[in-house]
């Protein structure tokens, strides 16, 4: 079994600033703000998180084939 890939990289849509991040095992982000423009982002619809969004890397509990912070 693979690990778990912890670093996504976040590619904002509005400006296309992109920055690596450090994912939570513990919890959904469900907003981020977009250090150069400043635009906050918030999941797409059908996604949990922003890393699943916009990131080159689904959240750690997608990536391991569970459902994530849907309650």
């Amino acid at each position: 079994m693979r690990g778990i890939e912890l670093n996504s990289t976040i590619t904002c849509p509005e400006c296309g600033f992109s920055k690596t991040e450090e994912m939570s095992t513990n919890a959904c982000q469900w907003y981020y703000e977009c250090e150069s423009c400043k635009v906050l982002l918030k999941p797409l619809k059908g996604d949990c998180c922003v890393y699943c969004s916009y990131g080159t890397v689904k959240c750690p509990p997608i990536q391991e084939g569970q459902s994530c912070c849907k309650s």
